[in-house]
């Protein structure tokens, strides 16, 4: 044996493995959900990167894009005409929000209006029903429709469709749109109109807001960079965006990043708890082989042979597992997509992806290896001497903590971990976070155990009935399984509450915030002249006046007298840019509201003999915009200069369904700017919303306006559609943790099988030593579960605070729900692989002893 070439060691493993490859495999198994959600997670992120990349330019609809919120100015329209005649194409959109009615069901709802030009768009197909419609639209004065429009109208395709004073017939339906999803038509239906008639429905009147759009097509070979830099100057002083094929692929990427790094965390979980399955059950396998070890040390293998032996075996059970995990992935990759189609601007094209499911076998087989090595290495303090004299499994295995192989495995392990998380996250600082937050909870729940063990040990009491006593002793007595169980129970329960808790907490704020908000619906593009018979419209109409709030467009001029082109030059300044180049709605009034607090400076003075005016700030935007309280802000109003100086900043809830503004001025400082108005309003009574809606389209058609409980439904929609990706993985760490639960039962098995049997000799019957199962494994789910919940708690706390910045309720009856089902599903793992009790004879556990 000592000579033995690693052929014969291999021969020797092979034919060893014969009586426990399917508990192997079993044990290997954990790993293979873990792997299937890497490979999946890693294959969509590749298909869709590379869906994007082939699709770039449909996403755009052209080579470049430019954008600005207001009509292109002169010097702008001579840009365009001139290259349009020198052989670049030059498509037209125009994008605003109105109301649109369907006169033969009297049918409202506000919709997202796009009028285009024959051109539009010059890269990609929009998809109709039926087929072939899109190319006709530009024949007369059609509109293709959002097939949920044609639901929530009553309406079919061939209807009369009124926007504004202008009609278009409906010739069809839209399936899909390159680079917008389908979520995008969540608030507002699409609705798509030849460019042509857009003035004809006198929707677009002064302080409208609307997205201008062209798109342009150079000839091949020219690079949009290079050949929009001598332009650069001349839009940038118009005001006017630009975005290029690889400005638009570099966006959608990182996007899709960020979603593969948050469900790649989800999945590197879902894989350490199978690596942690992996460890319980190789312990147990290693327990039953102690004997076998024994022998062969007495035919002359060494120590490093025999754990050889089973490590070989162990690599192969773990290639399986891990390879069963590739197809998985492989598999659910094809699933992912259409979960989450809604959110995708892309059509994915899935196809199987080398490099994902190699990485996957490679992480998969290494964390299966590395958590197996832990208990293997055991088996080189098995002495010759075990086939002569009894010892238990623990004093068989013993590890020293000096041993310098169990050192180095921990450290290897703990590395690895780190390892995978920064690569998981692409961020040493994100990687390191994870690292922190998988060691915490680690600790926490290792720390637990012990406390059970510990508490256990000195709160039996004699009197109990002696199946309770017998249950509780199993916690800490030799071999007990605490520890195994509750970790690997409580980081299941951890990861699925967690989810459901952040879910519930953001979904709880929008309820709240709606029912804070004593107004239903708004109405918004009221102008000056119409404030007045709108308000009586609404009481007309049964509903009561919430606000009625002026709204003023402008632009920073200067800050403190520098202008904002010299000011933006300074350093740090950049990533700010935003806040500078924007466009701003403001109001004036001189109070302030229930959505706001103030949380520095003072409020409008009654009586002030400063010569400007003043303005509170939103707090996030002064910090954003380094200011100091007292400076001066000019503001750019319709071209006329208003400087203004910060008073004070107020703290602003967003998520209250009612207007809110970055900055509110004193009322003497904008009172005779042109405006428009914002009217919220109290409708109550079943449908006298939409009968509002359509009286105030009839008068007004170029007022839009909202009904706020349908935009709370759907919000909600959105966001359950959102977590259901999530969800997803969720379920899949669900599923991983029966057999990494099985994995954990199976450690001690040996051990409680011989205890059972020695308690039935004893006088025992069937009926007690299942109650002593039953007690033992509800305690232990009860406790893993537990503690899992409570850190769940935490976890999204944390989340909810410090990523999404919004209060935390915690969801206790559904979190006590997902603690009581994986309670349960412990009991039933533990009594089930405990069946070998009742099959096992007293002579048997004789034997053994």
């Amino acid at each position: 044996m000592k000579r033995a070439p690693w052929r014969i060691l291999a021969s020797l493993a092979w034919r060893e493995s014969r009586t426990a490859r399917k508990r192997l495999l079993l044990y290997m198994s954990s790993i293979s959900l873990g792997v299937g959600a890497l490979v999946a997670i890693d294959s969509f992120s590749e298909n869709i990167t590379r869906s994007i990349h082939e699709q770039s330019r449909a996403l755009v609809g052209g080579d470049l894009e430019l954008t600005s919120p207001q009509p292109f100015n002169k010097s702008v329209q001579t840009f365009l005409d001139s290259i349009s005649k020198n052989g670049v194409g030059v498509a037209r959109s125009t994008q605003f929000m109105s109301m649109a009615v369907v006169p033969r069901t009297a049918g409202t709802r506000l919709v997202q209006i796009r009028a285009v030009t024959t051109e539009y768009p010059f890269y990609g197909v929009i998809e109709t029903e039926p087929a072939g419609r899109w190319s006709e639209l530009q024949s007369g004065a059609h509109a293709i429709v959002d097939k949920s429009l044609l639901t929530a109208l009553d309406a079919r395709i061939g209807d009369s469709l009124s926007l504004g004073f202008s009609k278009f017939l409906i010739t069809g339906t839209i399936i899909s749109v390159p680079g917008d999803p389908g979520i995008s038509a969540a608030i507002g239906p699409r609705v798509f109109i030849p460019a042509r008639y857009t003035a004809e429905t006198q929707l677009l009147v002064m302080g409208s807001r609307a997205e201008y759009e062209a798109l342009l097509k150079l000839p091949d070979n020219v690079k949009p960079g290079r050949y929009m830099a001598r332009f650069n100057m001349r839009l940038d002083s118009s005001r006017v965006r630009q975005r290029t094929v690889a400005e638009a692929e570099r966006d959608l990427t990182s996007a899709i990043g960020e979603l593969r790094d948050f469900l790649g965390i989800v999945g590197l979980v879902a894989l350490l708890l199978g690596g942690i399955g992996v460890a319980s059950g190789i312990h147990a396998f290693v327990a039953k082989k102690i004997d076998t070890v024994a022998v062969l040390r007495c035919l002359g293998a060494t120590s490093r042979q025999a754990v050889a032996i089973y490590v070989t075996q162990a690599v192969v059970m773990g290639t399986l597992g891990a390879a069963a995990g590739a197809v998985l992935g492989v598999g659910v990759q094809f699933i992912v997509p259409q979960v989450m189609k809604e959110f995708i601007p892309v059509d994915v094209n899935v196809r199987l992806e080398p490099m994902a499911l190699s990485l996957g076998l490679i992480v998969g087989l290494w964390v299966a290896l590395i958590f197996a090595l832990r208990p293997l290495i055991g088996l080189r303090h098995v002495s010759p001497l075990q086939t002569l004299r009894r010892e238990t499994d623990a004093q068989a295995l013993r590890l020293d903590f000096r041993d310098w192989a169990r050192l180095a495995l921990t450290a290897a392990t703990a590395g690895s971990i780190v390892l995978l998380a920064v690569a998981r996250s692409r961020s040493l600082q994100s990687g390191f976070a994870v690292s922190v937050s998988i060691a915490v909870v680690i600790g926490v729940l290792a720390s637990s155990a012990a406390l059970v063990t510990f508490a256990a040990r000195r709160l039996l009491r004699a009197r109990w009935p002696f199946v309770v006593r017998q249950g509780i002793a199993n916690l800490y007595r030799p071999a007990n399984q605490t520890g195994a169980v509750i970790l690997a129970l409580g980081f299941g329960v951890f990861l699925i509450s967690t989810l459901y808790q952040v879910q519930s907490s953001l979904l709880r704020q929008i309820t709240t915030s709606a029912e804070a908000t004593r107004a239903n619906t708004v109405f918004f593009d009221v102008q000056q002249d119409q404030a007045e018979g709108l308000l009586s419209v609404i009481r007309a109409g049964s509903g009561d006046i919430s606000q009625s709030m002026p709204i003023v467009q402008m632009r920073v001029a200067k800050i403190n007298d520098v202008p904002v082109a010299t000011f933006l030059k300074g350093k740090g300044i950049r990533r700010n840019f935003w806040a500078y180049r924007r466009e701003y709605r403001s109001t004036y009034r001189d109070t302030i509201v229930s959505s706001e607090k103030l949380v520095q400076g003072r409020w409008f003075a009654s009586t002030s003999t400063d010569s400007v005016g003043e303005v509170s700030m939103e707090a996030e935007l002064f910090k954003d915009m380094k200011l100091a309280l007292g400076d001066i802000i000019t503001w750019d109003v319709q071209g006329v200069m208003v400087p203004v100086r910060v008073t004070s900043l107020r703290e602003v809830n967003w998520a209250r369904f009612e207007p809110n503004f970055f900055a509110v001025f004193s009322t003497r400082s904008l009172e005779r700017a042109p405006r428009q108005y914002v009217v919220t309003a109290d409708v109550r009574g079943a449908g006298n919303v939409g009968k509002l809606q359509r009286a105030v389209v009839d008068r007004y058609p170029n007022i839009s306006s909202l009904d706020l409980s349908l935009v709370q439904t759907t919000i909600r929609s959105i966001l359950r559609r959102v977590t259901s990706a999530v969800r997803f993985m969720a379920v899949l760490s669900l599923l991983l943790g029966v057999p990494v639960l099985f994995s954990a039962v199976a450690a001690t098995r040996r051990d409680r099988v011989r205890e059972g049997v020695l308690l039935k000799t004893l006088g025992a019957t069937r009926a007690q030593v299942r109650m002593v199962m039953l007690s033992e494994y509800a305690l232990l789910g009860l406790l893993g579960s537990l503690t899992g919940m409570l850190l769940s708690i935490g976890g999204a706390w944390a989340l909810v605070h410090f990523l999404f910045e919004a209060p935390f309720v915690p969801a206790i009856l559904p979190a006590l729900a997902i603690m009581l089902s994986m309670m349960s599903l412990t009991v039933v793992i533990g009594v089930l692989a405990g069946r070998d009790v009742f099959a096992s004879t007293p002579m048997a556990a004789l034997r053994e002893s």
